[in-house]
């Protein structure tokens, strides 16, 4: 099994150590391997990666310069338009869908040299905080295959986290990139609203959606966010945060929350105090109200996107999504515009704690992941819905557009994997990757031994 970073896969190019051609076809192994054990793909592009293989291929040959991502293989959630390649957005509307042209940051990738492995399963029409498709089955998350893998983009993060690609993109409208990321032990980040190009996007809700990268470490998510943007953010990954001001909320983020949560949390905050970082209380009254507000603007514009699909394929939706469209019908002019006052508030409120603190501090989940197909989550005081606890502690960042980040902080006693979320002000991207990475590189590097190690068996067995 493959086991090596993306600078190092590029540099191993360079070398003629292997070749883009052995490596496509290693990881279109694995996934055969793997794939009937944990549905992650929807559609899975042999021949197409391939010939992008062979192209790297012949720049390795030539002894042309090869570009960041020459050769690294990619997969993409299923709602990005990829030219020539089904796109289902996990829907039975759009199961025979195949774009005209490619997503923007498809475009992006490709001219980078990524090769495009596959499209991955995804919650229909990124309705859910799951990945509960019903009518391409459910997928499984890797450390245990009874739990969710989180959503929406739980295809992207459980192929990331199995190794059956070294890079995803995923969508996130209240944390479906960092849900995910946190259900299934790898890296997820949401950028700045507005940074990645939503263009060729299927749209769920287009004042809250982010598009972002998953990835199996810090530094590869870092050349990831480069190659999207054009920024240096692989410079970012500097082992110090000596005097970086970290922000400790006092409410919200401590209420209702299982107790390992709770307990592998303050030992990732007691690291950062370790390494240099100045923890620094923080008031964060208004984040009680995210939630509601997330939904009411989420679900107002759902609505509006499908409405033209409603009216020709209505019976084709799954029940769950006629619900959602029943409930966005409900909610007025008045409370979506109040909403979005809401929202603007709120975004000033958070941007005015970064004149006192640097990045914020909090778990990415307040429950462990559930078993597929649970609606509830049990806490000691009280049952909550599944989808809004999911949320909790994710949605306020989609309403506000600050950059948040999900990296594993550790494992519960079961083996499950446990996300802390990290949070910048607006286009400061660049001190998420530095915390993480300061934070991976002393606390992290047995979780991705284990991760590794536990998953080259799985794909072994299973290929059995």
């Amino acid at each position: 099994m493959i086991k090596m970073a993306i600078k190092e896969l590029v540099d191993g190019y360079r070398s003629k150590r292997f070749s883009p051609v052995e490596i496509t076809k290693d990881y279109l192994k694995q996934i055969k391997a793997a794939d009937r054990t944990f549905n992650i793909f929807i559609t899975v592009t042999e021949e197409i990666a391939l010939n992008q293989a062979e192209i790297a291929e012949r720049k390795v040959m030539a002894g042309d310069g090869l570009d960041i991502l020459q050769g690294v293989p990619f997969s993409y959630k299923d709602s990005i338009d990829t030219k020539g390649i089904r796109t289902t957005n996990g829907s039975l509307v759009d199961k025979n869908r195949i774009p005209s042209k490619d997503a923007k940051v498809i475009k992006i990738l490709n001219d980078v040299g990524a090769v495009n492995l596959g499209k991955t399963n995804m919650y229909e029409y990124a309705f859910g905080i799951t990945s509960d498709n019903p009518f391409y089955g459910p997928v499984r998350n890797p450390w245990d295959t009874r739990l969710t893998a989180g959503g929406s983009s739980g295809g992207s993060a459980a192929a990331v986290a199995a190794n059956l690609c070294m890079g995803s993109i995923g969508t996130d409208t209240a944390g479906s990139i960092r849900v995910p990321s946190s259900c299934c032990g790898v890296v997820g980040l949401k950028p700045t609203y507005g940074l990645i190009d939503m263009k060729g996007i299927t749209p769920l809700s287009w004042s809250l959606d982010h598009a972002g990268p998953i990835a199996r470490n810090v530094t590869d998510l870092a050349l990831v966010m480069e190659a999207l943007t054009n920024k240096p953010f692989g410079k970012s990954c500097i082992p110090d945060i000596k005097g970086m001001r970290v922000g400790i909320p006092k409410q919200h983020f401590n209420e209702r929350i299982a107790v390992e949560i709770r307990q592998i949390y303050h030992k990732a905050v007691l690291e950062f105090e370790r390494l240099g970082a100045v923890l620094v209380e923080i008031d964060l009254p208004f984040a009680a109200e995210a939630l509601g507000v997330a939904s009411t603007v989420a679900t107002a514009e759902v609505g509006y996107v499908h409405k033209d699909r409603m009216k020709s394929s209505i019976n084709l939706y799954s029940d769950g999504a006629k619900k959602v469209f029943k409930t966005s019908q409900s909610i007025s002019s008045f409370s979506y515009i109040e909403a979005m006052n809401k929202r603007e508030k709120m975004s000033h409120q958070l941007t005015e704690l970064y004149n006192y603190i640097d990045v914020i501090v909090t778990p990415t989940l307040p429950a462990i992941p559930t078993e597929i197909g649970a609606n509830e989550v049990q806490f000691p005081e009280e049952r909550e819905d599944v989808e809004d606890c999911m949320i909790r502690f994710t949605c306020l960042f989609n309403i506000t557009g600050h950059p948040t980040l999900s990296i594993p902080c550790g494992l519960t006693d079961k083996s499950i994997p446990v996300g802390l979320q990290i949070i910048a002000n607006h286009h400061r991207e660049d001190l998420l990757l530095r915390a993480a990475f300061t934070y991976e590189q002393t606390a992290l590097l047995d979780f991705y031994s284990k991760r590794d190690m536990i998953f080259s068996n799985e794909i072994k067995e299973g290929g059995d």
